[in-house]
């Protein structure tokens, strides 16, 4: 029996109506371009890119150039960036339209410790007067271009220092088309339970797009944080690693109250397979075969048999080889039963 239909009003982001509210979070050496592209096609209705540095002095760099890679791309493009100078900030706002971007999101919720001792991500929410001239300077970036500039943070630095509310009030005042609120404080990292009441009580005090971010890893979980919430749109993030299928199950659900089927074990083989492909071409032979190896322990890791393949994937040196071990693999295990749903 399928459950109730979630009832959603179409997600807009400034002049852009998003095909549907499920959307890819920006996750740091996950969503590249490749990632972004599967997530799409697979039912995500919008996709935001791995945080880009603002510092100009890095915008050559290999790993910058990657992320402002965005060939082939749907639009909106999405583009965040991270940094704690207003100036910079709004610089790098204006490259990156330049670069095709349509959409700007500031990152305010990376709880990194790398990216907050730079007083970035979520360092930021300690300083509030910083947060506003942020933002101020990026809106006033983007608004003559016709690009709404978003919002991506947390509830707070810690516990006791809570102030996602008056954060999300000024951003509104400021004119931040959107915003996406992970449930956490900065001090939780990923541990506990995502606050949905804290959610719940932004969204009441804004009317601007929230996003609700957190824990949020299958189709009834998605429907019952909009119900409580009031949402208007859901971000997932961990739990599509391995399963960008989610995307499709999470819209199918919220729109019909049903369940599709999980991947067979050749439709897995055929998504891994050309997700590996275009990651390969993206990343070239040495970087590529490297950074698959997560992927592939992700999508296989906990079947049966995945643990051992991991193991000898990640002694393998070339792409070929990788995508040879693989698809022996799926042929040895093709009988093994259906998939987990």
């Amino acid at each position: 029996m399928g459950g109730a239909i979630c009832r959603l009003q179409p997600m807009r982001i400034g002049p852009w109506q998003l095909p549907n509210p499920v959307i890819v979070a920006p996750m740091a050496g996950v969503t590249d371009r490749p990632f972004r592209q599967l997530c799409r096609r697979l039912g995500a209705g919008h996709a935001v890119s791995e945080m880009a540095a603002s510092n100009p002095q890095l915008w050559q760099s290999v790993k910058t150039s990657r992320r402002l890679d965005h060939e082939g791309e749907s639009e909106p493009i999405a583009v965040q960036l991270a940094g704690a100078d207003p100036q910079m900030m709004a610089e790098a706002a204006r490259f990156n339209v330049e670069k095709g971007a349509r959409i700007i999101d500031i990152n305010m919720g990376c709880p990194v410790k790398k990216v907050c001792s730079a007083a970035s991500g979520s360092a930021l929410l300690q300083n509030e007067d910083l947060v506003a001239r942020i933002l101020e300077a990026v809106v006033e970036a983007c608004t003559p271009l016709g690009v709404p500039v978003t919002l991506k943070t947390r509830t707070g630095w810690d516990a006791k220092n809570r102030n996602v509310l008056r954060v999300a009030k000024r951003a509104e005042s400021i004119g931040i088309a959107a915003l996406a609120l992970h449930g956490r404080t900065r001090a939780d990292l990923y541990t506990g339970e995502a606050e949905y009441h804290t959610i719940r009580e932004v969204k009441a005090a804004l009317q601007i797009p929230l996003i609700a971010n957190g824990d949020i890893d299958s189709p009834e979980k998605a429907k019952a944080v909009l119900d409580y919430t009031g949402a208007d749109g859901v971000m997932i993030g961990r739990a599509a690693q391995g399963r960008p299928w989610i995307f499709r199950e999470v819209a199918h659900y919220l729109q019909t109250g049903e369940h599709l089927p999980p991947p067979t074990w050749s439709e897995l083989r055929e998504l891994l397979l050309h997700h590996l492909d275009d990651h390969y071409r993206f990343y070239g032979e040495y970087t590529g075969v490297r950074t698959a190896r997560k992927h592939i322990g992700w999508y296989l890791g906990k079947l049966p048999g995945g643990a051992e393949l991991c193991a000898e994937i990640n002694r393998i040196e070339s792409t070929k080889a990788q995508s040879r071990a693989i698809a022996q693999w799926f042929e040895q295990t093709k009988d093994a039963g259906p998939l987990a749903a």
